[in-house]
């Protein structure tokens, strides 16, 4: 082999390594971008890494009188205060079709409107619980999915999924599609910190139920369903009238774990209505909002603190790497 080539293989090598520790010594938030955007078939210019496909939608939250019980958040005691809606199907896939098993878990961010015009942020999904405590672990399981795919057996994300049971079982939990956004209950899968007026503290997680119950539809009508039936459906839907949901909070007790994302309350735990969100209306800039905007749930107010929850303290980072990209 002659020097040429013998310097070529060389160079060839110290770049292919340099560009394995360049992503190693990225903030795992960054990584977890880059691994959502290979397994989207991306990057996709002007969309989520996750996400990609939603609808932005416009009403008001009217807080119930057991609110202020809870916390002492402004949108708590206020007779009502605007909301902005974004629901979303998963991945980064901008067209992904609605009733595609990869589409879930649906999405549900909600901005409220404070009186004194700054915001707060809710993001909540539609399985209660999440396949990973550290972003660590689910950065471990994306690149599992990523490397999976060939004829090897076990394949990587299996193997994965033997030793991380929080993992198996959230890949493994039916996900129906629901007949509208309007039906599709929400969860809160990270634990606040809520500071009531008296100073009493409880650790809680959001519940978003639709005030006319769940509805899923069955495999024959998953199966031919409209690739856009959901981002259809809700604005036809509005125009008979408003779609409501109740928001409540579920609240620990002793013992319960308040920073691991995987780990699930018993129903027996205490539940306190918040209020009522009514969807009014589709955004009319929806598209321009979506894209502009960044939702945040460590965006929080006064009365509401962020727990200790690594999965939670990670998810603005991860946002934002996407934010940035998606106004390139």
């Amino acid at each position: 082999m002659n020097k040429t080539r013998i310097a070529i293989l060389v160079a060839l090598s110290f770049s292919l390594s340099a560009n394995v520790y360049a992503e190693a010594d990225k903030p795992v938030t960054e990584q977890l971008v880059d691994t959502l955007t290979k397994l989207s078939g991306g990057p996709h210019v002007g969309f989520r890494a996750n996400h990609a496909k939603g609808l932005v939608v416009q009403g008001d939250f009217v807080p119930a009188a057991s609110a202020t019980s809870v916390s002492k958040a402004a949108h708590f005691s206020a007779k009502s205060v605007p909301v902005t809606v974004r629901f979303s199907n998963a991945t980064g896939v901008p067209n992904i079709p609605d009733a595609n098993g990869n589409s879930f878990p649906k999405g549900m961010a909600i901005r409220f409107g404070l009186p004194d015009e700054s915001y707060t942020d809710i993001v909540v999904i539609s399985v209660n619980g999440f396949p990973a405590a550290t972003p660590e672990d689910f950065l471990g399981l994306l690149n599992a999915v990523a490397a999976s795919g060939g004829d090897a057996k076990p394949s990587p994300v299996e193997q994965f999924l033997a030793t991380h049971p929080a993992a198996l079982k959230f890949v493994t939990t039916p996900k129906l599609p629901p007949v509208s956004f309007g039906t599709q209950p929400f969860f809160g899968v990270n634990a606040f910190k809520f500071i009531n007026a008296k100073g009493e503290v409880n650790y809680g997680r959001y519940l978003i139920e639709p005030v006319t119950g769940a509805a899923y539809l069955d495999k024959a009508d998953a199966d031919k369903a409209d690739p856009d039936y959901l981002m259809n459906e809700l604005p036809a839907r509005l125009k008979q009238g408003a779609v409501q949901y109740r928001i409540a909070v579920q609240l620990a007790e002793a013992g319960d774990a308040i920073n691991d994302a995987t780990q699930t309350w018993p129903a027996t735990r205490k539940v306190v209505e918040l209020g009522t969100l009514s969807v009014r209306n589709v955004h009319p800039q929806g598209t321009a909002f979506e894209k502009q905007t960044m939702f945040n749930p460590l965006m929080l107010t006064d009365g509401i603190e962020a727990s200790e929850d690594p999965i939670l303290l990670a998810r603005p980072g991860a946002y934002a790497v996407s934010f940035g990209r998606r106004l390139k």
